[in-house]
């Protein structure tokens, strides 16, 4: 399952997530999730996540991390390679 991630509330990312008919949810992550991913810097727990690509497998292990992707053709791109 494709899923984006950002610090903003639950409520937000559903509503931005349907502004932009996004076919994927977006998840409300803490910063030390987002750390953990490489997604926020360390000591970083608010604001804005960065825009990284991260494929986790069903036992939660990287399988690709892109320091940088495009929030629109991301989800497509990571679905033809897999």
């Amino acid at each position: 399952m494709i899923y984006g991630a950002s610090f903003d509330t639950p409520e937000d990312n559903k509503a931005f997530a349907e502004k932009f008919s996004f076919n994927f949810p977006l998840l409300t992550c803490d910063g030390p999730m987002a750390q953990a991913y490489g997604a926020a810097d360390p000591g970083v727990t608010s604001g804005y996540a960065k825009r990284v690509g991260v494929v986790i497998d069903p036992e939660g292990n990287i399988k690709e991390w892109l320091p940088k992707v495009d929030a629109k053709t991301y989800p497509q791109d990571v679905l033809k390679r897999i």
